[in-house]
């Protein structure tokens, strides 16, 4: 789907390495396949019936034995011995293989850096395997089919005769080498094509350093207001936009490996991957009614993955909290308190033994705070645990951003009141009961028209609180350390595995790059 207009996004900039790369491997040429010490081997793969279970209560395969089908040979795994497969020169991959109708086979090889590809020398380089059978394929790299929730294209079927493009590595060293099986599929399977399976294209792309980035530079504001604001963000720090043309985006979250973020005016998560893919995660993720069209914001906003990682996600529309489950389903975790209806569940984050947080302004609402459907006359912060749903606090008018301290001792609220720009501290106890409010930091008379959105907090316990004029860094003390401006206002934020800070802004999605790879921080 790159390059396309997805849900009125345009994903990008870039896509997954558009245009020229610095020097191609033809894996279907002799000179191509010798440059890299590649030997193609192959196999028909074969439909057998097998024993099996079916779908059981949890909707997972824990029901009575059944019979079904399976795929043979499993070719997938690294060390899966091929060495009585078919040997196929290069120029044999055009061979119309398979038996035709619903059929499949695989392909087998491996690749290795060498020290020159013509002028170019391949260290620190970005190197992508693309591969186009005719009809489908799946392409698993050292034994992994790397799949992940959301996936579509790359090492999954992307399509009828669509490329698979697979980032192999982004710091290419001579010598790397990496084991390829691609799955070949006959289709369109429901309508048994008279033809056969071949390869169209397979090469390795292979796109030098400063070529290979998915995001462009931004600019960067950083105003100190306090010097240890350099222990925090290291001086030097950059930005990049790395998805762009959005209406609003929010609630990101870091899982399987990519960035989740909330459309919420145009009812839609997406999902952006280290390769630079933007896709559609979850459609419709926040309302289907009929009346739709009265909401400006009806889709979902917060997002979270708690402690078993599964996601949670805040729907605006439905007026609720649901959590996806392994297989699918949703389980409703909050839409109501007291008997009446939720509000718009803003934000979430959760404690590390399950208990959820959640922020309930009228945000989400067509009419917010006036809106004829409101039940609730105030807007609520909310503990949720084992099915109950209990209220914590009602004295904010617009509780929205929402965290917890490293030590999980202290609950971080952030009010989005014009006259009211603060974030409260209340400390938590052993039963997630909150005492003792407190204003951290008062940000009310700072210059910029928003109040206090998204909060994430370091492992060092310093917040990083979305507010007027930028991302502010406040010390778990409320000292402000300072100030960074975006080009755009930001609204939530999301650190990945490797501590690197991604920003949910209004049009687009950033990120904060470090001077250098060392020394990342850790983060919730």
């Amino acid at each position: 789907m790159d390059g396309d207009v997805v849900n009125g996004a345009i994903p990008g900039p870039p896509q997954l390495l558009p245009g020229r790369p610095d020097a191609v491997v033809d894996l279907r040429t002799d000179e191509g396949a010798a440059l890299v010490g590649a030997a193609w081997r192959y196999a028909d793969a074969t439909i057998e019936a097998v024993d099996f279970v079916a779908v059981g209560a949890d909707l997972g395969p824990s029901g009575p034995p059944t019979r079904t089908n399976d795929i043979a040979p499993h070719a997938g795994p690294a060390d899966f011995d091929d060495s009585g497969w078919r040997i196929l020169a290069p120029a044999e991959l055009e061979l119309r293989l398979g038996a035709g109708l619903v059929s499949a086979n695989w392909y087998r090889t491996t690749v290795t850096i060498p020290d020159r590809l013509g002028d170019l020398d391949p260290t620190g380089a970005t190197v992508v395997f693309e591969v186009v059978v005719d009809d489908y394929a799946e392409v698993w790299v050292d034994g992994r089919l790397g799949v992940s929730l959301g996936d579509s294209g790359g090492n999954v079927a992307s399509g009828f005769n669509a490329p698979n493009r697979v980032v192999l590595t982004r710091d290419a060293r001579p010598g790397q080498q990496f084991q390829l099986a691609v799955f070949g599929i006959n289709g369109p399977v429901s309508s048994q094509p008279r033809n056969y399976i071949w390869v169209r294209t397979a090469t390795l792309d292979v796109y030098r350093a400063e070529r290979a980035r998915v995001g462009e530079d931004a600019p960067l504001a950083v105003r100190r207001l306090d010097e240890h604001l350099d222990d925090v963000v290291a001086p030097g720090t950059g930005l990049e936009r790395i998805a762009t043309g959005f209406e609003f985006t929010e609630g990101p979250v870091w899982t399987g490996g990519a960035l989740l973020f909330s459309a919420p005016n145009t009812n839609t998560i997406y999902r952006w991957t280290p390769e630079g893919r933007v896709s559609v995660f979850r459609p419709k993720s926040g309302y289907s009614g009929v009346d739709i069209g009265r909401y400006h914001q009806p889709g979902s906003n917060g997002l979270a993955v708690d402690p078993q990682g599964r996601l949670t996600i805040c729907q605006h529309g439905e007026r609720r909290v649901v959590r996806v489950n392994p297989h699918g389903d949703l389980t409703v975790l909050a839409d109501r308190y007291d008997g009446k209806r939720l509000n718009s569940p803003n934000d979430l984050v959760y404690r590390s033994d399950g208990t959820l947080f959640v922020t309930d302004p009228p945000f989400g609402l067509p009419g917010q705070a006036d809106d004829p459907k409101r039940e609730l006359p105030f807007s609520g912060v909310y503990r949720v645990r084992e099915g109950e749903v209990t209220l914590l606090t009602a004295d904010l008018l617009g509780p929205n951003g929402i965290a917890l301290s490293p030590d999980e001792a202290h609950l971080y609220v952030g009010d989005w009141d014009d006259d009211f720009k603060v974030v409260m501290r209340y400390d938590l106890d052993a039963s997630s009961d909150i005492s003792n409010p407190t204003v951290l930091v008062d940000l009310t008379n700072e210059d910029g028209d928003d109040a206090i959105d998204g909060i994430k907090v370091d492992a060092a316990g310093n917040l990083f609180v979305c507010g007027p004029g930028g991302i502010w860094v406040i010390a778990p003390d409320g000292t402000k350390l300072g100030l960074l401006t975006l080009p755009e206002a930001p609204h939530n934020l999301a650190w990945d595995d490797d501590g690197t800070l991604y920003v949910a802004a209004t049009t687009s999605i950033y990120r904060l790059v470090r001077p250098t790879h060392q020394g990342a921080t850790d983060a919730r």
